[in-house]
């Protein structure tokens, strides 16, 4: 198995993201989503995600086969919170467990930290998406909070686990110019 190819995501792609997406929504509590998304609503997320300068990037495999996605939408309405996202990464089933995640996620942080983002977090449900916070853990989100029972799905309460990466910006590498008071 080689390693999948990450690319940004293009128009044509967002039949299988909407699958993949769907596929969670009827099978899942890991989105509190209840009803599937069309290929209008993704066109409209990756259209508001790239004015507010989000990734949205696809793995696929060598023969085409899209494998997850990785993108995310602003935090807040709220000007102060403009450098702080909420991310979200779906696989396919068939492509769970073989270290894609992890690459998809490496790449999505690394778009953002070249975004200017600052704060990544990841909003995952606490039960039946254990494979989700290993994954963020991983890749150095910290526990941020939580709530309790605030969700309900095919008649199960379930809470949320707020985990939270901060980005490291890169460092400049000029001196700022001294200027000459007097």
């Amino acid at each position: 198995m080689s390693a999948p190819r990450i690319r940004p995501v293009a128009d044509a792609d967002i039949p299988a993201i909407r699958d993949i997406y769907n596929h969670y929504v009827r099978e899942s509590t890991v989105t509190f989503d209840e009803v599937e998304s069309t290929d209008a609503s993704w066109r409209e997320k990756r259209e508001r995600g790239a004015l507010a300068g989000i990734p949205f990037l696809v793995a696929e495999s060598d023969a085409g086969e899209l494998l997850g996605y990785a993108t995310g939408h602003p935090w807040s309405p709220k000007s102060a919170y403009r450098f702080t996202i909420e991310n979200s990464i779906y696989l396919a089933p068939t492509a769970a467990g073989r270290g894609i995640g992890s690459a998809l996620l490496a790449a999505f942080l690394n778009g953002c930290r070249q975004a200017g983002l600052r704060q990544v977090i990841a909003v995952i449900a606490d039960s039946g998406a254990e494979a989700s916070i290993g994954l963020h853990r991983k890749a150095g989100f910290v526990e941020a909070g939580r709530l309790v029972d605030v969700g309900e799905k095919f008649g199960e309460s379930i809470g949320v686990l707020f985990l939270q990466k901060t980005i490291p910006q890169p460092l400049l590498t000029e001196s700022p110019t001294a200027v000459a008071v007097g």
